[in-house]
């Protein structure tokens, strides 16, 4: 196994994160290997961490100010070999080669395990949304359709969105494909609703990283009801996770941004939600500004000179990392469980360090990692592309009574898949066990290909 990863490694030096995504893996399904030891003669594991393909391409714009830009587009697509490529766009200054492979390796495992024929990708660009003005995302959007358009489909490849690509993108990306195609097909999710858009798809991720959580408790004959919670982030996915939590009687006290989090020891009621929702997606203003409207809210700076971040370090049953990558460090783990924190269920990808995750294992935490508590999202992605294809809108109900199956599916499979493999009750080994026996059998049936 340590053979596999020094051979990508030295194929892709200083792709750190995709090594971490893709160590994670092997790490947990050597006993699958070992039980099948046709894998290995297949060379699965070599051709499960290869891209079938990789799309890198510029993407000149013109601001407001009549000046040339220049940025660079990517699509990663991984693999379909159990359907076509799905999975966002990331339009992010910290977005590269490294960062979007790891996304499409996890969204591989992730829509396998959603029950739905959907292989994996991922693609994007270093373009900053933030402090454009909406023309300036037009062009730019445009310019990147316009040779995008080449390699995606309603049976090929179907990107939504992710960081930096909301409604507003999507509108615009898919604009440009229909004038470029000339066709209206369902080849983007996260559409608006007038328009071929799935009700629920917005909520999708936060609700399903909360019933992901409460399927794990009702485990232990337990529930959110009465649970405080530590939620990160402050855009789509810990939005609605809010909402769920406080949909199922829990308590948030956190959120946060990149310039620091805020703590509201009485907890961020419906309210409180809703003006944080007009505050970063209307407004598109910081997080500091809710302790302007709650003053007995602590806001705190974010202080890179720290080696744990202080929004983990409170007293908490649930926590639920809804940012970005490597959010949660060895430190902050340790803070969780200090704290009393027994659940994490991670609404970002791959939001805790390998030195975190064990900290969970090894204090036997309710662990759901992102590649099954976050698959709402995309589970709903697939639930479009379904209404899409038949020219149908579901009802709000039916849609959010669709995920709660697939959540509770999910979260079967990971139990399901760790119990046979020796590990019960190791929801990151189930996960990806589930994902990658999947993924491997539908591979070897079509070949070598």
């Amino acid at each position: 196994m340590s053979d596999i990863m020094k051979s990508i490694i030295d194929r892709d030096p200083g792709e750190k994160e995709f090594h971490q995504a893709v160590e994670e893996v092997i790490e947990t399904i050597k006993p699958v290997l070992d039980r099948n030891p046709e894998y290995r003669q297949a060379a699965v594991l070599e051709r499960i961490t290869e891209p079938e393909r990789v799309i890198m391409f510029r993407v000149p714009w013109m601001d407001d100010q009549g000046q040339v830009q220049v940025n660079r587009g990517f699509r990663i697509e991984m693999n379909s070999a159990i359907g076509p490529y799905k999975g966002g766009l990331r339009f992010h200054p910290s977005v590269n080669l490294s960062i979007l492979k790891f996304l499409a390796f996890e969204q591989v495992f992730k829509n396998a395990l959603t029950t739905l024929s959907m292989g994996g990708g991922k693609g994007g660009s270093d373009f900053d949304p933030k402090g454009k003005s909406d023309n300036e995302v037009m062009r730019f959007c445009q310019s990147f359709m316009a040779e995008l358009f080449r390699h995606i489909g309603p049976d090929t490849d179907i990107p939504a969105g992710d960081i930096g690509v909301g409604a507003r993108e999507i509108g615009y990306l898919f604009g440009m494909y229909k004038k470029l195609s000339n066709e209206f097909t369902g080849v983007l999710t996260g559409k608006s609703l007038g328009w071929g858009g799935s009700l629920i798809r917005p909520e999708a991720t936060g609700y399903g990283a909360v019933y992901f959580a409460e399927e794990m408790l009702a485990t232990q004959n337990d529930s959110l009801e009465g649970k405080t919670c530590l939620v990160s982030g402050s855009g789509n996915v810990a939005q609605f996770t809010v909402e769920k939590i406080i949909e199922l009687g829990g308590k948030v006290v956190t959120l946060s941004d990149s310039s620091g989090y805020i703590y509201d020891e009485e907890g961020i009621d419906r309210s409180k939600l809703d003006f944080v929702k007009r505050l970063k997606n209307i407004k598109r203003g910081r997080i500091s500004e809710y302790i302007d409207k709650y003053s007995e809210a602590v806001y705190t700076d974010a202080d890179t000179t720290l080696d744990f971040n202080p929004l983990w370090n409170h007293k908490a049953d649930c926590a639920f990392p809804s940012a970005t990558q490597n959010e949660i460090n060895k430190k902050d783990a340790q803070n969780l469980v200090k704290n009393g924190v027994r659940v994490i269920s991670e609404g970002a990808n791959m939001p805790s360090t390998p030195d975190a995750i064990d900290v969970f294992l090894n204090n036997k935490l309710l662990y759901a990692p992102g590649k099954a508590a976050n698959a709402g999202g995309v589970a709903v992605s697939g639930l479009e592309m379904a209404q899409n294809s038949m020219r149908l809108s579901w009802p709000r109900e039916e849609v959010d009574s669709r995920l709660r199956i697939i959540m509770k599916s999910i979260h079967q499979s990971c139990l399901d898949a760790a119990t046979e493999y020796g590990v019960p009750g190791n929801y990151m080994a189930g996960a990806n066990i589930a994902g990658f026996v999947k993924v491997i059998n539908a591979m070897l049936d079509q070949g070598l290909v």
